[in-house]
């Protein structure tokens, strides 16, 4: 085994000790019934930075190691941490009645950075599907081609223009290049005879040798000993850690022998894959030709002990199961044929007591009911967990890692490829239940021939009216309930054709290449602190960022975690012009790989007329975003869909197309379908709030950046750029200035500055503050009274309101009320 292969199973026994540790304690906190609601907060958040840690390790575990076997086992217990991560994400907001938490007291407690708490995102998100989506890619640009809809983002040449301009235009540089030098020699010989007319005015004589060189001596030593001092206060600074190195942002050797690196272990990843899958089918063959007719035998002889054995204590032969009971397998469990006769008997005692202690107590059912209502008034004063579809999943995972991986000796295995034993024992079961079907046929009718030749029985035929109508009721049902979910109206058109479609008609378009962690931002430090005065704080930008992958990102990367977590079906991102609401839609797709639909107003304008029209385009949408899932379905400026009142202008655009059918839509798309419908909105109070608020489950406020996120934003943009932070650039200053400016019109005085002609300048004319600060007096920031507009129309949103509600003394009498008027 390699060293670094070592130090990734090291890495994975740590964390699944932690892991362990921490499930114990989280199992027990299920059955505990608290009503501190402080203390409930602070176990929560606890339990949840604990899990993101885990998650962490496990996804840089899961990322590099190379055994196909471990890595399954890795990925289970990483779908039940993310599961675990969003139950507990969910569990403090209805608890603090907020999307936004801040932990500055528990980090501090833990030991750990800020920097530790950002959720990340598996990289198997795209990894696993990286075929998929550039076929996808390609076809979509294909078609985009095809119908001149696809603008390249490329500079065009410059066309040829004709020889006697061309020779003009050389003519004009050359006289001008002449012109300069012979400017420059000019100069030069005045200023000689400048010098030569003041010597003699003055007098002077010549300077001798040796005060020549002394002077030339102060000059230099001044010069030396400045840079000298200069030096020695950058090598203090980076010392200290208030500079970068001086190589800092330079791409080291070390860096690139690790990305080598990891581009071979993925290779060997894929290797060990594919030996994994053709040894599934080998062993399986091996084991059947080797071992099947021993199973076989062993498993007749086993029911056939059991025909005799209940013959002789009951005096007939048994019923044999259906196949739809499980057949032998239901009655022989991990159990020998004795120990089934003694399960036989020992129930038919269990029933007869049971129907003496039913007698006994037929008086009795009026206290129990009395004393269950008192015992449930307590309780409703108590907070319990929620339980959870998570916790059995990882308790397995957990359970089959120390069963078999936790001291295993792999001495044996150095290239970490697939253990043939652990595939025997897995194929062997298979191949079992495979058999036991087939085993379950023949002794069925072996039985009919027992029953005949000993008791001369005939066997009745099954009582299948009532199994019958169920099975049909079942099937009906499940037409029934397809037919009100999704009528399908193209039902003889492929899902190519209507995807090609969507593509000519604008409606499915292209996601931009942007990844969530361009979002650059600083954490909120002090948000504890101003709950605690009863401030509410803004969130900063890596808030916001965290929800993006919460509730967008690892539901829609992972088919687990999307059918079994709460489910989230709707965002809305409402923010001023600027801050990046767009781009964190194009980083929802990006990171999952997920189609992009626009349905915005403008955008869906004359498309699709009439009502039959508009059903056409959304069942088109919904049709493809279920097959090709995941999907976001993008409405830009939703809150024209609910406007009060339509302006005259808007009016030929039909801005209020989907009001009635967004609602229905979202009805539809069950835990199964990984689509999320996100809209973004710089006027939410233009819209009708109650309409609003009934489509978009999650409504995310995103700010204007603070003041320590416009700082890292200014370092990160110019240096993005090509720009290079010198002394003769104050950041600080920079982003102090731009107090209420966003994230988009800070990317702009940027590229405005930032030409090609100034980077190549930068070498002998720094960056300086004034530049980017004359470029930004032509826009408008973001003043208080509309940044108040926002946190006035979020106050009037549904959890906000249950926030206010719960906080103040109020409304804790009148839910009182309400809860006594209920009883």
């Amino acid at each position: 085994m390699s060293n670094s292969t070592k130090t990734y199973n090291k890495m994975w026994h740590q964390t699944q000790e932690a892991f362990s540790s921490l499930l114990d304690k989280d199992s027990q906190m299920m059955t505990e019934a608290q009503k501190d609601k402080a203390f409930v907060f602070q176990m929560l958040a606890t339990f949840y930075i604990k899990y993101v840690q885990i998650f962490r390790n496990m996804e840089n575990v899961y990322d590099q190691m190379v055994h196909p076997q471990k890595r399954m086992l890795i990925r289970k217990i990483l779908d039940g941490v993310m599961g675990r991560i969003l139950e507990l994400k969910n569990e403090m907001v209805e608890l603090e009645l907020t999307e936004f938490h801040y932990f500055d007291d528990i980090l501090q407690d833990l030991k750990l950075a800020p920097q530790q708490l950002d959720v990340p995102i598996p990289k198997y998100f795209l990894k696993e599907r990286l075929e998929v989506i550039k076929g996808r890619e390609k076809i979509l640009a294909q078609i985009l081609t095809e119908c001149g809809l696809n603008v390249p983002n490329v500079k065009h040449a410059a066309k040829m223009i004709a020889l006697e301009e061309a020779v003009k235009l050389i003519q004009m540089a050359e006289r001008a290049r002449q012109g300069r030098l012979r400017a420059m020699f000019m100069k030069q010989i005045f200023l000689q005879e400048c010098r030569a007319k003041q010597m003699k005015v003055l007098g002077q004589k010549p300077v001798d040798t040796s005060s020549a060189a002394l002077q030339i001596q102060k000059v230099w030593r001044g010069f030396h000993q400045c840079k000298k001092t200069a030096r020695e206060r950058e090598e203090e600074m980076v010392f200290l850690g208030m500079k970068p190195p001086p190589f800092f942002n330079e791409v080291s050797t070390a860096i690139i022998q690790a990305e080598h690196v990891t581009r071979l272990r993925h290779a060997v990843q894929l290797k060990h894959e594919q030996s994994y899958k053709e040894a599934l089918l080998s062993v399986k063959e091996h084991l059947r030709a080797l071992e099947g007719p021993d199973i076989k035998e062993r498993l007749q002889d086993q029911i056939r002990r059991w025909f005799i054995e209940c013959r002789n204590l009951t005096g007939t032969f048994p019923d044999y199961p259906d196949e739809e009971e499980g057949g032998s397998a239901m009655i022989f469990s991990n159990k020998t044929p004795e120990q089934v006769i003694e399960d036989i008997l020992t129930s038919q005692e269990e029933g007869e007591k049971d129907k003496k202690k039913k007698e006994g107590k037929e008086s009795k059912p009026k206290k129990v009911k009395k004393e269950k209502g008192k015992r449930g008034g307590k309780k409703e004063e108590e907070w319990k967990m929620s339980p959870s579809l998570f916790l059995h999943l990882m308790e397995e995972g957990n359970n089959l890692y120390k069963d078999m991986w936790m001291n295993k000796d792999e001495s044996w295995n150095f290239p970490q490829d697939y253990d043939p034993e652990i595939i025997k024992e897995e194929k062997r079961k298979e191949l079992e239940r495979e058999i036991r079907v087939q085993v379950d046929e023949l002794m069925r009718q072996e039985l009919k021939n027992l029953k005949l030749a000993i008791n001369g029985e005939m066997e009745l035929p099954p009582k299948g009216g009532k199994r019958g109508k169920k099975k049909n009721k079942g099937k009906e049902g499940k037409k029934g309930r397809r037919g009100k979910r999704d009528k399908d109206l193209t039902p003889d058109r492929t899902i190519e054709s209507l995807y090609r479609e969507l593509v000519k008609e604008g409606l499915l378009i292209p996601a931009l290449k942007v990844n969530l962690s361009d979002y650059v931002g600083e954490y909120s430090h002090l948000g504890t602190s101003l709950r605690q005065v009863a401030i509410e704080p803004m969130p900063s930008l890596l808030d916001v960022r965290q929800l993006i992958t919460l509730y967008g990102i690892l539901p829609l990367g992972s088919p687990e975690v999307h059918e079994k977590a709460p489910l989230v079906k709707s965002l809305l991102l409402a923010g001023p012009r600027g801050v990046g609401k767009k781009m964190l839609v194009h980083a929802i797709c990006t990171e999952t790989g997920a189609n992009l639909f626009n349905l915005s107003s403008e955008n869906i304008a004359g498309k699709y007329p009439g009502k039959s029209g508009l059903q056409m385009m959304l069942h088109l949408v919904m049709k493809v975003a279920r097959q090709l899932q995941p999907s976001v379905v993008w409405i830009q400026d939703t809150e024209k869909t609910f406007l009060r009142k339509v302006p005259q202008a808007e009016k030929l655009n039909e801005p209020k197309r989907l009001k009635k059918y967004l609602p229905k839509l979202l009805k539809l798309l069950k835990p199964d379908d990984r689509v999320l419908l996100v809209g973004t909105t710089q006027r939410p109070f233009d819209a009708e709030i109650q309409s609003f608020c009934r489509v978009y489950q999650k409504i995310i406020l995103v700010p204007r950046p603070d003041y320590a996120s416009r700082y890292v934003l200014w370092k990160h943009i110019i240096q993005r750029h090509g720009g290079v932070l010198t002394n003769s650039l104050n950041v600080s200053c920079l982003s102090k200035v731009t107090d209420g400016f966003t994230q988009g019109q800070i990317v702009k005085a940027v590229k405005d500055v930032l030409t090609d002609h100034r980077i190549r300048q930068q070498a002998h004319k720094p960056l300086t503050a004034e530049e980017f600060i004359a470029m930004m007096t032509n826009m408008n920031p973001v003043y208080k009274e509309e940044e108040e507009s926002f946190k006035n129309w979020y106050a009037k949103t549904p959890l906000a309101k249950r926030r206010l509600l719960a906080l103040t003394v109020g409304g804790s009498k009148e839910k009182d009320k309400k809860g006594e008027k209920k009883k």
